[in-house]
């Protein structure tokens, strides 16, 4: 058929290729609960690539709040929070979400990535600015994106970057201005300079929306994030968080004063055009909240795993970037076939972590990344430690190995593939992920 827009579906084969060579890391079928250990394809594996961080989608009092509330509301409200999807459950968890926090309200949206795209072009209209971090997660600039479709404007600073903050704030000062940024960069595990954010944001007159999607449950003294672990609760206009990490389900809030959250309620597309969070999702929510604040040894031991596991990858020689936080990042390097290989080599040790491409980071600094759950045992910890020692030794990342020459692809003792071959592949799959990322580029 000429002209047929499916042909660019028919021509895309670079995950194929990947699938070919066998290092594919993507849509594993994990065939048991999200805790420290699964299986995959009947093999045995330890996970450090979980959002899971406290460890709560097996926690006994959040599973049986889903089942009980199947058991009340059904399975699915099957419509939207305008229609007939808005359940009293909603409500209640809206409120002890704002309480927790510290806000006068909250809205629960169905996706912690609908609530970046709503909350973002609610705000941000024609003549208005958006001021986003070079490193936030794909969903605010996509949020973004779409504010700029109805002719708001979005401008970036580098990652943490004060000075290039102040100077965008400066060429914007006389418009309305959103700062929006991470609290826990997902990918590098730092923290974003708070304090220094808000103070700026005052002296230029802009408002911040922090994104605690990674935070929630990790940091602060209760658990309730990046502010909280600054002291700046009350200086944070919007505090955006996903369900779907440490609370241990799905769905998102955004938090804040009351007449904002209402009007966002009001003007968000994403929540008034999907349909409701289901009454299970919601009430592992509520569980999740209380256990938090119930059991903060939870929190105390997922710091100290945090800090042996970075201490013991710096000891080892592995290059941990700017890490303060149970998302640990192992720098690679070498372009994409190395850190697929590696991501392999790790996989076929039975340790299961994330291969970090670019543009999600820059070329030449791949990273395999790592985060760690409350629920990790010292064996566990002790075997992906183990397992790095010896992957990093064959391949050159740290002290006492040969290094990777790069001719073959080499997975295992009875698998490797020409250069050709390989080559064809990392050029495809570098092409697919710009297209992917399109916006970090």
């Amino acid at each position: 058929m000429i002209n047929d827009i499916f042909a660019k579906c028919y021509k895309f084969t670079d995950a194929r290729q990947a699938q070919i060579l066998g290092i594919y890391p993507y849509f594993k079928p994990i065939s048991t609960a999200q805790t420290s250990e699964v299986i995959i394809n009947g093999e045995r594996k330890i996970v450090c690539c979980s959002n899971n961080y406290l460890g709560l989608t097996v926690h006994p009092k959040v599973k049986q709040a889903a089942i009980k509330a199947i058991k009340k509301y059904g399975t699915s409200c099957t419509g939207s929070r305008f229609l007939s999807g808005s359940l009293d459950l909603h409500e209640e968890v809206e409120e002890k979400f704002a309480k927790f926090i510290n806000k006068e309200a909250a809205i629960l949206f169905t996706t912690g990535h609908h609530v970046n795209l709503g909350v973002i072009s609610a705000l941000v209209n024609k003549g208005e600015v958006v001021i986003t971090d070079k490193l936030d997660h794909a969903s605010i600039i996509d949020g973004c994106m779409i504010a700029e479709y109805f002719g708001g404007e979005m401008v970036r600073f580098r990652h943490n970057n004060m000075e290039d903050l102040e100077r965008i704030l400066k060429k914007y000062e006389d418009k309305p201005k959103l700062i929006v940024v991470d609290g826990v960069f997902s990918m590098e595990g730092d923290i974003c300079n708070l304090p220094e954010i808000i103070k700026l944001a005052k002296l230029y007159g802009a408002r911040v929306m922090l994104d605690d999607a990674h935070a929630l449950g990790v940091l602060g003294k209760n658990g309730c994030g990046t502010a909280e672990h600054f002291g700046l609760e009350a200086e944070t206009d919007l505090i955006m968080v996903t369900a779907s990490k440490s609370l241990a389900s799905i769905g998102g809030f955004i938090a804040g004063r009351e007449e904002v959250i209402h009007y966002i309620k009001h003007h968000a597309r994403s929540l008034i055009f999907t349909a409701a969070l289901p009454p299970a999702q919601v009430a592992a929510i509520s569980a999740a909240l209380d256990v938090i604040q119930e059991e903060p040894e939870r929190r105390k031991r997922l710091w100290e795993i945090t800090n042996k596991m970075l201490k013991s990858f710096k000891e080892l020689g592995f290059n941990t970037r700017n890490s303060q936080t149970p998302i640990i990042p192992i720098l690679v390097g070498g372009g994409l076939q190395r850190v697929f290989t590696i991501w392999r080599a790790l996989y076929d040790e039975g340790v299961f972590t994330s291969p970090v491409l670019p543009p999600a980071v820059p070329e030449g600094e791949e990273l395999i990344r790592t985060s760690y759950m409350a629920i990790h045992t010292d064996e566990q910890l002790e075997f992906i430690l183990d397992k790095f020692a010896k992957v990093g030794r064959k391949f050159g990342l740290i002290p006492g190995s040969g290094i990777f020459k790069g001719k073959l692809v080499k997975i295992n003792k009875k698998t490797s593939f020409p250069k050709k071959l390989a080559r064809r592949f990392f050029v495809g799959t570098q092409r697919w992920m710009r297209r992917l990322f399109l916006a970090k580029k």
